[in-house]
């Protein structure tokens, strides 16, 4: 038995895009009902774009980290100077290239957020500065931050200031804020790596 699908006002551009046929005769839909069905596919479509950037953002960042540590990475010093030299040449047009790539995903935020924001930010420049005096303390100090964002824990404490900051922020600058710091703790683990080779 042959069932008929709910009719749609909505009908779609060769790129995909959706566009209202207005004349459709057919469609019963008042005006307001095929317009706002219009602007639920296309948010749809702006969320999925929002999410395809904020991926690439993500790509390009990954990228330009794992370049500059084959930059700085004890194996050039085991080169000779001219294979070194070509090394980091090649690595640095690598870097110059990737950096000609720009996505922005923009994060539309109110006052309190912008404020929430910048306290965050404030606290992790804080925690990098320690960084240069007491590595294993900005270490902790990370951990604590990163539980802040985690309904799971790592061993260690949760910073209540950091968590009251980052629950202020939006949801987007949530996952970027834990995204960094957990970016950040895989950097202090390399560096406690390459403290004992």
């Amino acid at each position: 038995m042959d069932v008929d699908q709910p009719t749609s006002s909505v009908e779609y551009t060769a790129l995909g895009l959706p566009k209202i046929d207005e004349s459709n005769t057919t469609d019963n839909k008042p005006p307001k009902e095929r317009i706002l069905e219009l602007l639920d596919v296309l948010e749809a479509k702006v969320e999925k774009l929002r999410k395809d950037a904020s991926a690439l953002e993500e790509d390009r960042d990954k990228i330009l980290a794992t370049l500059d540590s084959v930059r700085h990475t004890d194996l050039i010093h085991q080169l000779d100077q001219n294979d070194a030299d070509d090394v980091v040449r090649y690595t640095d047009s690598i870097i110059n290239r990737c950096q000609t790539v720009e996505v922005r995903v923009l994060t539309q935020r109110d006052t309190m957020q912008e404020e929430a924001l910048f306290q965050v930010n404030h606290l992790i420049d804080s925690m990098v500065m320690d960084l240069r005096n007491d590595h294993v303390a900005a270490k902790q100090r990370c951990i604590s931050y990163v539980n802040a964002c985690s309904s799971t824990m790592i061993d260690g404490v949760m910073d209540k200031n950091f968590e009251s900051a980052v629950l202020g922020c939006t949801l987007d600058d949530q996952k970027r804020v834990k995204k960094r710091l957990q970016g950040l703790l895989s950097y202090f683990d390399r560096l406690v790596v390459q403290s004992f080779d």
